[in-house]
């Protein structure tokens, strides 16, 4: 070889490295991304209404007898409990009338008693023919005139007892009493103000709400017959509400009632849901944001909302395949729950599905997949190192 050929050659071993090198840094390191894989769960189903809270029972407290309030036994605004004597209506006057009729039935039993004897004493001489029938049927009269005497007597000695009852005015259920309507020495019941009090059950409370015909029609169609129970099913139809805060209710309320017909003048229909209420949190005449579950989507297939890519061509995301190669995935997407989202069509459970770092990712590309919990490992190993690192220094 001439001496000539010798910076030739050297020029080609040169080119060759640098050409090595160039590819070398041209050649770019695979994408790491996060995967999960998709997996099957049951998916509530919920709508969201405008509601109002109700008492349970409330009950109007009423004069049943005219006379003078002359006591009150409560708190206002307190609990009170069933048969708790509330308030005392002057009693003199039906005292009086009780004891007449008490008197008048002693004296009707008296008559009727000798009426009787009477009859008994005829009865055998009209046997002898000692007496006649007139005297017989004056006698069987007289007796029967004096026993409906007793029995009405008994009727208005009943009904003056039952009005003294009334002067004594007791609640008719446990709850919480609302303030005095009237005052004290004020003549109340019949045409007088007859409205003492108002007693509200609120250890349960009721939850109305309006649902459109629509959202009537959409439950027949998933066969959810909203007010009736379906021991078939795994769940009811229930609520949960939002309390003034918007912090949410801890209690849930199976709904228990649905209006059979709509209201042409708005299209709605009536729903009502019952609600525990243990700790009077909730008061009747709230207004509340109401969440109705009207159906559950069972074993659907879920992925998480960030791992969701939409554009005009539609919902998609990324798949990857065994052998680590990123897949464009287009799917259809169902209802959403708690950030994960129902794939109707499109994606079978297990597969796995890039949750961060496909905005890199194109079709057909390699990848490196790492789960977050890999993810996780390396990075607390790298922040070991780093402490290593620190403590040598």
């Amino acid at each position: 070889m001439g001496k000539s050929n010798i910076p030739f050659i050297l020029f080609i071993i040169i080119a060759a490295i640098a050409g090595f090198n160039a590819c070398k840094e041209t050649t770019a390191p695979l994408p790491v991304v996060e995967v999960e894989p998709a997996i099957t769960q049951n998916i509530e189903i919920y709508s969201s209404y405008v509601g109002l809270i109700k008492a349970s029972r409330s009950v109007e407290i009423h004069a049943r007898v005219e006379g003078y309030l002359e006591r009150r036994t409560f708190d206002e605004g307190k609990l009170i409990h069933e048969g708790e004597v509330l308030f005392y209506i002057n009693d003199k006057q039906y005292k009086a009338k009780a004891e007449r009729a008490k008197a008048l039935l002693k004296r009707n039993e008296a008559q009727e008693a000798k009426a009787k004897r009477d009859l008994e004493r005829i009865e055998p001489l009209y046997k002898l023919n000692a007496a006649s029938q007139l005297d017989l049927d004056n006698a069987t009269a007289a007796y029967n005139i004096a026993q409906a005497d007793v029995a009405m007597s008994k009727a208005d000695l009943d009904q003056a007892m039952l009005e003294l009852s009334y002067t004594i005015v007791r609640s008719p259920l446990t709850g919480y009493i609302s303030e005095a309507y009237v005052d004290i020495g004020s003549l109340v019941g019949n045409s007088n103000a007859s409205l003492l009090a108002n007693v509200v059950k609120r250890d349960t409370v009721l939850v109305d709400f309006k649902l459109t015909a629509l959202d009537y029609l959409r439950s027949q169609r998933r066969n959810v017959h909203l007010g009736e129970q379906d021991s078939t099913r795994s769940w009811q139809p229930s609520i949960e509400i939002t309390l003034a805060d918007n912090t949410p209710y801890s209690e849930r309320g199976i709904v228990d009632f649905a209006s059979p017909q709509v209201d042409p003048e708005t299209g709605t229909f009536g729903v009502r849901a019952e609600l525990p209420n243990p700790n009077q949190v909730l008061l009747p005449g709230q207004f509340t944001r109401v969440k109705l579950l009207i159906d559950v989507v069972e074993n659907a297939t879920v992925v998480p909302r960030k791992a969701l890519i939409i554009d005009k061509g539609g919902a998609y995301i990324f798949v990857i395949r065994p052998d680590s190669i990123a897949e464009k995935r287009f799917i259809e997407i169902g209802n959403e729950q708690n950030n994960m989202v129902v794939v109707t069509r499109g994606l079978s459970p297990k597969e796995h599905i890039v949750t961060e770092g496909y905005q890199k990712l194109t079709q057909g590309q390699k990848v490196i997949p790492r789960t977050h919990d890999e993810e996780q490992k390396i990075l607390e190993q790298r922040a070991k190192e780093l402490e290593n690192k620190e403590e040598v220094k």
